[in-house]
């Protein structure tokens, strides 16, 4: 049998009783993720638990990693058994790590083993789970509903198909799969290959020459991607640059339109006017915000080369741009174009400074209307969790926090939501407990069901 028992991370009667009676059950909205929509709306059978378990995850890539593990048996030729049988050998000591946790509770959610991951049981899991999945037919649509997801806010680049999206809501699946509306391949002007993202948005909208073409053939996508419901867009940068003038911004993008490399400094020109246009039409269009800032990526420049992005070489970056970002939000609520805005911090030295920045730009158009993001990515841990609610409630407002998401590519991480919320839940126990806070269950569930559930809701769709 495995350590996961029912009181897991649950360190008190307290915290027993709000987890089981009011956050066990609430439903799930994952407002971030990376989900592959074309996956879900296919809807195909599982073949083994490597597919499900293992292939894209680069969580688990990156403790194999760790371990001094060859390539091969990560994203390499060797075969899905040899990679599945390799993480169970290497997860088995991994011991602290929130994937030692996240992966047992997904063997006894998803599949109903309990046995303890690790080499001796890896050969008995494989074949436990490969039966379970052969008579189930375990499908995408199979686990989302069965993790009692309402909403999924996948993340699409602006000149991604649509069609998915209508497709999927033909299939009258029990959750709403919706995209979120992304910049980032055209804000990042000093990729390798911008020009062919330029492309791919002129081949949906109109040639674009000029900073001015750039702006309205970004609006005339998102007017697109919110005929199929979007409610949220996502920024990514490493830190917020300094606001500069449309004419500044038009020349960057006019030189690399005519082949010449841009500078850092051209960069950093391009991308302050980029995400302030992109912010100001947001709160134009009623469209939130998700600013993601701490990210250092693509470290690694011959696994770069080797496997392309998102395959687990990124960091957390030690970039203070509180300055800015202040700066930036000034401009935009100053101009009447502040729009609903969750900010997602990677590095937890910078805690305090955003949570204190954010306050003071609240207005009463939204409970929370400027959040502090749940603890993402390196930070979504057992540690990470609680420092994130210990510093949004020093300074902020528990009961107005819209609470976790998965931000993954892996249909099996929504156990990181309960994971959340038994952290969450002892969190008040402890203070209850305490003597610290109110032992009023009356008041205290609804917060407790807010931050589950209600609040995201809330949030996105009034």
């Amino acid at each position: 049998m495995s350590y996961i028992k029912d009181n897991f991370l649950l360190k008190n009667k307290t915290a027993e009783l709000l987890y089981n009676s009011y956050a066990k059950d609430m439903p799930i909205f994952d407002y971030h993720c990376h989900l592959p929509e074309k996956q879900i709306l296919e809807n195909k059978c599982f073949n083994d638990i490597f597919e499900i378990w293992l292939a894209g995850d680069h969580y688990k890539w990156r403790l194999m990693r760790n371990y001094g593990v060859n390539e091969e048996y990560i994203t390499g030729n060797k075969s899905n058994k040899e990679k599945f049988l390799t993480y169970c050998r290497v997860l088995g000591t991994a011991f602290g790590n929130p994937l030692y946790h996240w992966s047992q509770v997904e063997l006894k959610e998803y599949f109903g083993c309990e046995l303890e991951i690790n080499e001796k049981n890896a050969e008995a899991i494989w074949d436990q789970c490969n039966s379970y999945i052969r008579a189930n037919n375990i499908t995408p649509q199979y686990l989302i509903e069965s993790s009692n997801v309402s909403h999924v806010f996948t993340t699409n680049e602006v000149f991604d198909d649509l069609t998915t999206f209508v497709d999927i809501k033909k299939k009258g699946y029990k959750f709403e799969v919706i995209p979120a509306f992304r910049g980032d391949k055209i804000m990042n002007i000093e990729a390798k290959g911008y020009l062919t993202f330029l492309g791919k948005l002129e081949a949906l909208t109109h040639k674009i020459e000029s900073i001015c073409d750039l702006e309205n053939a970004l609006e005339i996508r998102l007017k697109e991607f919110i005929k199929v419901g979007t409610r949220a867009s996502d920024i990514a940068v490493e830190q917020v640059y300094d606001v500069p003038t449309k004419e500044e911004a038009d020349a960057v993008l006019k030189k690399v339109i005519g082949g010449e490399a841009p500078t850092v400094k051209d960069s950093e020109v391009f991308k302050g006017y980029i995400t302030y246009f992109l912010m100001k039409m947001y709160a134009e269009y009623k469209i939130a915000t998700e600013l993601h800032i701490g990210a250092m990526r693509n470290n690694n420049a011959v696994m770069l080369e080797k496997l392309g992005l998102d395959t687990g070489f990124d960091s957390i970056s030690d970039t203070n741009s509180i300055g800015k970002l202040s700066r930036l939000m000034d401009k935009l609520n100053s101009e009447g174009k502040l729009p609903k805005l969750i900010i997602f911090n990677l590095n937890p030295k910078m805690n305090a400074e955003i949570m204190t920045i954010m306050g003071c730009f609240q207005s009463d158009e939204a409970r929370g209307k400027i959040q502090y993001g749940p603890a993402w990515w390196f930070l979504d841990n057992k540690v990470g969790m609680e420092r994130h609610l210990e510093d949004l409630t020093a300074t902020g407002h528990l009961g107005a926090f819209v609470g976790m998401l998965t931000d993954s590519r892996s249909l099996l991480s929504y156990p990181r939501h309960h994971y959340f919320r038994r952290i969450l839940c002892t969190y008040l126990g402890t203070l209850i407990e305490n003597g610290e806070m109110t032992s009023d269950m009356d008041v205290v569930s609804e917060v407790v069901k807010d931050v589950c559930y209600n609040n995201s809701i809330n949030y996105f769709f009034n």
